[in-house]
């Protein structure tokens, strides 16, 4: 009698259902910006139909509706360097129901009132682009040249919306005081030692 329930005892573990093997989650996806018509339309008529806007919304705080667009590289090297890679960008702002530039990185950063301060005076192919939305000071944008500069050690220029002047500006190496514009890039030109 005790080898049959033995037996059974055995059997019965035996027949119980497998626990299912849980697969290994699969990372989350981005959300994926839902970007209206209208400012897409923007952003290509300014930038070409290459264009990719990052983000829009009340970028600088001011109650304007504003976008970031780029042209962002396909193919992103791989490495550990955070940002996206881009040969140029735009910020647009609407103004009275029409989209204008207020900001452009291309060869090199500008606004309405010239080059920002700290823009390499040598013309830039491609930038790594970050950026974040701060709750109090709006969009902060870090842009780092990739190439077209000699010097290794090329720190990022940091660009946001100057509430004074009402325009994105440049910022100073400890990012907290805003930079002057030039009307040339001689008049930018960093001293070089020799």
């Amino acid at each position: 009698m005790s080898a049959v329930l033995a037996l059974s005892f055995v059997a019965g573990c035996g027949s119980e259902p497998a626990a299912k093997k849980t697969e290994p989650a699969a990372p989350p996806k981005p959300v994926e910006l839902t970007v209206p018509e209208e400012v897409q339309s923007a952003a290509q008529s300014l930038l070409g139909t290459e264009t990719q806007v990052l983000v829009f919304g009340d970028l600088a705080k001011t109650g304007r509706q504003q976008f970031l667009a780029a042209n962002v590289v396909p193919k992103t090297p791989k490495n550990d360097a955070p940002g996206t890679i881009i040969t140029r960008a735009v910020i647009a702002e609407n103004q009275d129901g029409k989209w204008s530039e207020v900001l452009r990185c291309d060869e090199h950063i500008k606004n309405s009132k010239g080059y920002l301060g700290m823009t390499p005076v040598a013309p830039v192919t491609g930038w790594r682009l970050q950026y974040e939305q701060d709750p109090d000071k709006g969009l902060q944008l870090y842009f780092t040249p990739l190439k077209g500069t000699t010097d290794p050690h090329v720190l990022p220029v940091g660009v946001r919306w100057n509430s004074a002047t009402k325009r994105y500006q440049s910022l100073d190496h400890s990012y907290e005081h805003f930079l002057a514009e030039a009307s040339t890039m001689g008049g930018a030109a960093r001293s070089r030692l020799q």
